[in-house]
């Protein structure tokens, strides 16, 4: 297959592909070529964007991605066609020589069933066995494998099931989990589907979850993520634990699940600080489940306070560190990971693979915006001067001090009353990181404010009037990220953020995607201060979107249209 395609490749030559791919495992997407789309979409299974500037975003192929991109089952002979379709130049041969040897490494090893001594036991098999013979000579996989059955087999004790996986991976031969999982306690779960139905990628999204069995779900934020999680109970139809963000969270889970299945409210339970409750279905906070005291996470039985057949981790990619231990010990348990990005700042995405599972179905978020269920967006980043004392006091600063200085530049503040006066009529979201910041224009706008201090019942109280209406601009803070439905948000403005971070910048688009009833254009405004690490992290955070197919015009802020 692959010489075949190098033949092609070399036969075929020079040819009008968008791509260029490079013997580094780069690839250099032409954006302004007719057939850039075409060329994205190929590669998205499997290719990770890295920068996305003007004219050339670059693509780089890694093993997690060609390893999501089998167990979502595609193929090397898919992939190598890919690079070859498209590519302008001849593909490297040793590239493609390489793709198809990195994509085999997955399934070479698999965990697995088999009766041992009369016993259904959990086995570590290879259909190679100098693989095998490699991997039991690993000083930290060694311990984790118990009797050697047979030339192919070795035992493993079910509670490595999960730390033997995140080994593996660590040394580059990731197991398939064929082991499959225990019932966990039956509970009659269906859906309420009076005037709704699930869209086709949402069924789509549950049946790739459950053939595979346990895994990760990508879906655009405002594409319905809690729908599926429903749907997926509704076809395990036992007890599920449900990890979730905050409390505010855990209650849309659950005024979601009321509204949409026949869970009734003595089902379902919520798990935070504010509440202790174990029911059928049990909402938890991750907070609550990270809170240690004396060292010892005090929580922790909630994961076998009840015979669970699903557990569902909402906002997958915001996974504490913690988490990850915790999961290694739910293997048996059938996993479900929902998130709008697979993107970690902290570079675990290695570990939500091993122990959620792999990437089950994804959806390009133009993809779902080109069937009318979320809505285009306008993404526009404007950008201020900072003054000439700003700039000397920025220019001195320590280096931990500047992206706050930049950030908070009181230049910004105009250019955010100017957009909401443009905007005058709609529903507006002030989005930052700084309170201080928050706080000053609120007050300048004459509106209310949300963060971390404020109570659970307040938040509800104004969330609650933004959607209904009553209230049409809001300030937030970080907490407004993920989970927190406001489906009438059309704009939303930022003004300062986590860094560099490319998780974030997806959640607060999010916040203003949910389809419009005067099926509208959603609108994005991101404030930068030109010539600082503000205006580096912000081209930072735009990367995913990039990948999504999203372009962020770049406006000065003296040339913004004077409001209407």
């Amino acid at each position: 297959m692959v010489e075949e395609n190098r033949r092609r490749s070399q036969t075929e030559g020079m040819n009008d592909g968008a791509l260029i791919v490079q013997s580094d495992k780069t690839l250099l997407l032409e954006v302004d070529h007719e057939r850039a789309e075409e060329a994205r979409r190929a590669i998205a299974p499997f290719a990770e964007l890295e920068r996305a500037p003007e004219h050339i975003h670059t693509y780089r192929i890694t093993p997690l991605g060609l390893w999501n991109a089998r167990a979502a089952g595609h193929d090397a002979e898919q992939v190598v066609d890919a690079l070859v379709k498209h590519s302008r130049y001849a593909v490297p041969h040793a590239l493609l020589v390489d793709v198809a040897d990195t994509m085999d490494r997955y399934g070479r090893l698999s965990l697995a069933r088999e009766e041992h001594e009369a016993q259904l036991k959990l086995v570590l098999r290879t259909t190679d066995r100098p693989v095998l013979e490699e991997v039991l000579r690993h000083k930290k996989i060694k311990p984790l494998l118990g009797e050697r059955v047979d030339e192919l087999t070795v035992l493993v004790h079910p509670s490595e099931r999960g730390h033997l996986k995140q080994e593996l991976l660590k040394v580059g031969w990731p197991a398939e989990d064929r082991a499959g999982y225990v019932d966990g306690e039956a509970h009659p779960i269906d859906l309420v589907t009076d005037g709704w139905a699930l869209r086709p990628y949402q069924e789509q999204a549950v049946e790739g979850f459950w053939y595979g069995g346990s895994g990760v779900v990508v879906l655009p934020c405002g594409a319905g993520k809690t729908l599926v999680g429903a749907a997926a109970m509704a076809r395990s139809r036992t007890t599920t634990l449900i990890l979730v963000t905050n409390t505010v969270s855990a209650r849309q889970w659950r005024e979601e699940l009321l509204a949409r299945t026949t869970l009734t409210e003595d089902e379902i339970g919520e798990y935070s600080g504010a509440r202790k409750e174990i029911r059928p279905v049990t909402i938890a906070t991750y907070q609550v489940l990270t809170t240690r005291r004396k060292g010892v996470y005090t929580h922790l039985d909630l994961l076998d306070a009840r015979d669970w057949g699903l557990v569902l981790y909402d906002e997958v990619h915001l996974l504490p560190a913690p988490i990850f231990r915790m999961t290694a010990d739910l293997q048996a348990r059938r996993r479900l990971g929902l998130t709008a990005t697979l993107v970690r700042e902290d570079g675990r995405e290695d570990d939500v693979f091993s122990l959620i599972g792999p990437k089950r179905f994804d959806a390009p978020w133009k993809d779902i915006e080109a069937q009318g269920y979320i809505a285009p967006a306008d993404c526009v980043e404007v950008r201020v001067s900072l003054s000439e004392g700003e700039r000397m006091a920025y220019a001195v600063a320590e280096p931990e001090e500047r992206y706050r200085l930049a950030s908070c530049s009181p230049a910004k503040d105009r250019v955010v009353q100017d957009i909401v006066a443009r905007h005058r009529g709609a529903q507006i979201l002030v989005i930052g990181q700084y309170l201080d910041q928050l706080e000053a224009l609120a007050q300048r706008l004459g509106a209310q404010i949300i963060t971390g201090q404020t109570s659970v019942t307040q938040r509800q109280k104004l969330f609650g009037a933004f959607r209904e209406g009553t209230l049409d601009l809001l300030v937030v803070s970080k907490v407004a990220n993920f989970s927190v439905d406001l489906p009438e948000a059309s704009v939303a403005i930022q003004v300062s953020g986590t860094f560099g971070s490319r998780q974030e910048e997806a959640q607060r688009l999010g916040r203003v995607l949910r389809p419009k009833k005067d099926a509208g254009t959603a609108h994005f405004y991101t404030v930068v201060a030109r010539d600082t690490v503000d205006a580096e992290f912000a081209a930072h955070r735009q990367r995913f979107l990039a990948e999504q197919g999203y372009a962020y015009r770049i406006v000065d802020a003296e040339d913004l249209p004077n409001a209407s």
